[in-house]
């Protein structure tokens, strides 16, 4: 006799069928998941995600590092509900609401000085093609059409629409479209694991802020902005470097007349630390770019926020010197919401001291794990941690997937870079847990 299929099993394999069936999934080549099957997410609940069957992963990537205050959280369920009660979406063209009016001025207040004007978009490659297109007509506006080009750093990631990804140097995602974008330039990436051996790493960003000093002189009268992630660079294997590059990178962009973009889609809403990673520099930048914890992880939201001399350049009788870029969802009021309550928990529960001290514990009790010999450059920026494993095996970011499952954790290495961003509702337990089972799975992987 056959035994009978549990339903929980039944709709593991029912839905796995379905998905592959109708939905084309990112970031991924579709024939792979023959041998590494999709994972069915029935709930979550904080920092865990839970199949059908009930098992559970601890989530420490965060969903793609938007989560930040864990999965079905009852303070953001709350608002989200009763702004459901209220006013679901209304155009921004021509009309306003509340929850968008309250979410720009809190972050007027939050933000670097200086930056009070807010353009919402729904996803972070969203607020890169505001940000590039606001830029460039903004010199147009300004008498100096020829101000087109762009700059951003080796290895940098900012999005995969065409022009996020004209700014973009990850070959894996940008040559595929090569002959859809204009190729923009890059300049050294500060990231100190390229560090000569006895230097530092601010002697390093201070090195590497000379090369971008070097092609401003030669390039700045074309030159509208240079965008970088600040303090870590994500997809280039969460890349972390010394402030002072960004300290030097704002006057170079000063001297020579070009904006500065921080794409704070990934870094920003406390996860180096402080709520924005430009804080850290002691900068404001022309242009902010917000996405992913900006809902705490609920709903799509982006925004570019910039100055007041940028807003004025485009404020005119005519039409054309305006600003002529839109989205259906333009500040939806669900997600701004969402955002209103993720600011009141960073408030309420003062979450960037609390986390000062879960990240201080966190690498007091991983000291194993940075100190196993296959481990290298053990590295940690406020609620992020990376490092990079040495292997014999090829396939390791598959590898080292599929054991994280088996041992209750969600990791989504970056070629042979495992890092941790972790939902800021992460316990102590929690943390032993992660440390443990990772040092686990790195030395099967030997």
């Amino acid at each position: 006799m056959i035994p009978r299929m549990s339903d929980s099993t039944q709709n593991n394999a029912d839905l796995l069928a379905r998905s592959l069936a109708a939905v084309w999934h990112p970031c991924s080549q579709m024939k792979h998941y023959e041998n590494y099957p999709l994972v069915p997410i029935a709930r979550g609940q904080g920092v865990w995600l839970y199949d059908f069957d009930g098992r559970r992963y601890l989530d420490t990537v965060s969903s793609w590092w938007v989560n930040l205050f864990g999965h079905c959280n009852p303070r953001i369920n709350a608002a989200i509900t009763d702004q459901l009660g209220k006013l679901e979406h209304v155009m921004l063209a021509g009309f306003t609401h509340e929850p968008v009016v309250q979410l720009s001025e809190r972050l007027r207040e939050l933000a670097p000085a200086g930056l009070g004007h807010c353009f919402y978009g729904s996803d972070g490659a969203s607020a890169t093609e505001i940000a590039l297109k606001m830029s460039a007509h903004y010199w147009r506006n300004s008498g100096k059409p020829q101000k087109t080009q762009f700059i951003s750093l080796q290895h940098s990631y900012h999005g995969e629409t065409l022009g996020a990804l004209s700014v973009t140097d990850v070959a894996l995602f940008r040559d595929a479209y090569g002959a859809l974008i204009t190729q923009q330039a890059t300049v050294p990436s500060p990231d100190w694991r390229a560090a000569g051996i006895g230097e530092s790493a601010e002697d390093f960003a201070l090195r590497c802020a000379a090369q971008l000093e070097a092609h401003l002189q030669r390039h700045h009268e074309h030159l509208a902005a240079f965008i970088v992630e600040p303090l870590v660079q994500g997809a280039a294997g969460m890349a972390m470097y010394h402030p002072s590059y960004l300290r030097r990178a704002r006057e170079l962009c000063s001297q020579y007349d070009v904006h500065l973009i921080a794409d704070e889609i990934a870094v920003g809403m406390g996860r180096t630390g402080t709520l924005f990673a430009c804080e850290q520099a002691g900068i404001a930048p022309d242009f902010l770019l917000l996405s992913k914890g900006i809902t705490g992880g609920y709903l799509p939201l982006s925004l570019a926020m910039t100055t007041d001399d940028i807003y004025h350049a485009f404020y005119a009788d005519e039409t054309a010197r305006g600003f002529l870029h839109s989205h259906s969802y333009t500040g939806n009021p669900l997600a701004c919401r969402a955002a209103l309550a993720t600011l009141d928990i960073f408030a309420e529960d003062d979450v960037l001291n609390a986390n000062r001290g879960k990240a201080s514990h966190f690498n007091r009790i991983a000291a194993p794990l940075r100190d196993h010999p296959a481990v290298r450059n053990f590295r940690n920026t406020g609620m992020i941690w990376a490092f990079e494993v040495e292997s014999r095996h090829a396939d390791f970011a598959r590898r080292c997937f599929a054991l994280g499952l088996q041992n209750e954790l969600l990791l989504r290495p970056i070629g042979n870079t495992v890092y941790f961003m972790p939902p800021y509702a992460i316990g102590e337990d929690e943390m032993s847990m992660l440390a443990d089972r990772t040092l686990n799975i790195v030395e099967q992987l030997q």
